[in-house]
């Protein structure tokens, strides 16, 4: 049989695996949004509530995610996500109205929920001081929302010329924008058999056996609304910014853009350099996420926050203002708020398991369903507060001030002194 060690680093390498295949369907629409946009003539509007319908969907079975994760394992609950998935992904590609795209984004943003089944999955496997690093590298699979965008902006034209328009096999592969969910409902299948057949059975299952009013009990403490608000920041505007950037590149630097890479004028080849741009903020905000948690590990979450904060806040500001800001500035600053993101991601979530070991499946999947409620509420909120403004930065200005409030928060809750109560005390507490 297999030692421990080997089992646990399957679980690990799996689930990032089908986490990073995921989130790259849970957001595919932050690329693909724009050619159908124009295929479709969809307002900015129904592009917003289209991304953030995927969101919704990803976000609100998260709680319940966690819970049959603890209860009946990872493996199990991960393969039926991922066979669920995949249907919708495919019917992607045949939708040609707005309502038809909006069904099939409520379900194959069903995707969005494989975050909490894989921290839960990865958390009953490793030992606590293994913990921050182990959920930092499956957290790192948030880089699947570049995947989109690396395929789109390196090799758009290459798959538009080798895929004609009307498509492959008579049709049953479509060319243009429409191969990608084909592609993605293929890949969502073979990953569903892998993780089946590959991942270590028996599996662990920490809330076997116990109540749901056990499993509940911990989310009456402030510390878990505390971590969903620290959340909703690095992880929420993370998803929303992840949708959005791309556009806001094409809106506010499209000029810049073509003039600067000396593009024909036209959106496919600005796009493909806005995609490209916007991995700069995609990487680091999902590729630092184990150092994050090795951070974390080393020398304890809360004083990484502090670091998180402090860049998040510097950088946000000054994206906030209309200050003319060249696109080369822009995306300086973009790339420090994705690192502080990457970092803070991986600090959140190791404060879980620090204070709630016995129940990270509940805590972390009410922590993960709010903030990824985030990115579902601010594609659309900055939508309609830039179309009220006539300023994009409006945008940054939020998030400047969420992440101002979190902050406050959290120093409020470190001079208080609460940060520090033992995890054991709340585990009693949660069980009583």
């Amino acid at each position: 049989m297999a030692s421990e060690s080997s089992r646990r680093m399957r679980v690990l390498w799996l689930s990032t695996i089908a986490f990073t295949l995921m989130f790259a369907v849970w957001l595919m629409f932050g690329v693909l949004g724009v050619p159908i946009q124009k295929e479709l003539g969809l307002t900015n509007v129904q592009l917003g509530w289209l991304g953030a319908a995927a969101v919704l969907a990803g976000s609100l079975p998260r709680l319940a995610a966690g819970i049959a994760t603890d209860k009946y394992g990872g493996r199990l609950v991960m393969t039926i996500l991922l066979l669920v998935a995949a249907a919708p992904t495919f019917l992607v590609s045949r939708a040609t109205t707005y309502e038809e795209l909006l069904v099939c984004a409520l379900l194959f943003g069903l995707a969005g929920n494989s975050f909490t089944v894989g921290i839960a999955w990865n958390a009953a496997w490793f030992p606590k001081q293994q913990q921050g690093l182990a959920l930092g590298v499956f957290g790192a699979g948030n880089v699947g929302a570049s995947v989109t965008k690396l395929i789109f902006g390196l090799f758009g034209a290459v798959l538009l010329t080798w895929i004609p328009a009307s498509g492959l096999l008579g049709g049953l592969i479509p060319g243009g924008w429409r191969f990608y969910p084909v592609l993605y409902s293929g890949l969502l299948l073979l990953m569903a058999a892998a993780v089946w057949f590959l991942a270590p059975s028996p599996d662990h299952t920490p809330a076997k056996g116990r109540s749901y009013r056990s499993i509940l009990a911990p989310l009456k403490y402030a510390k878990v609304w505390e971590y969903s608000l620290q959340y909703v920041v690095v992880f929420g505007a993370y998803v929303a910014l992840s949708l959005g950037l791309p556009k806001y590149y094409v809106t506010v630097y499209g000029a810049q853009l073509q003039s600067t890479f000396d593009l024909t004028e036209g959106t496919t080849a600005t796009l493909q350099v806005a995609s490209l741009l916007t991995t700069l903020f995609i990487f680091p905000a999902s590729l630092l996420r184990p150092l994050g948690g090795w951070m974390s590990d080393k020398w304890g979450a809360a004083g990484v926050l502090w670091g998180v904060f402090a860049a998040m806040l510097i950088s946000g500001a000054l994206l906030s203002f209309p200050l003319g800001l060249g696109v080369w500035v822009f995306t300086g600053l973009v790339f420090v708020l994705g690192c502080g993101m990457g970092i803070g991601k991986a600090a959140v979530y190791k404060l879980i398991p620090d204070h709630f070991p016995r129940d990270v499946g509940a805590v972390g999947g009410l922590v993960g369903m709010l903030g990824a409620l985030g990115g579902f509420v601010l594609p659309p909120a900055w939508a309609y507060l830039n179309e009220w403004s006539g300023m994009p930065q409006t945008t940054f200005a939020v998030l400047t001030v969420l992440t101002a409030i979190s902050t406050g928060w959290f120093m409020l809750s470190q001079l208080t002194g609460s940060v520090k109560a033992p995890a054991t005390e709340v585990v009693v507490q949660a069980a009583s």
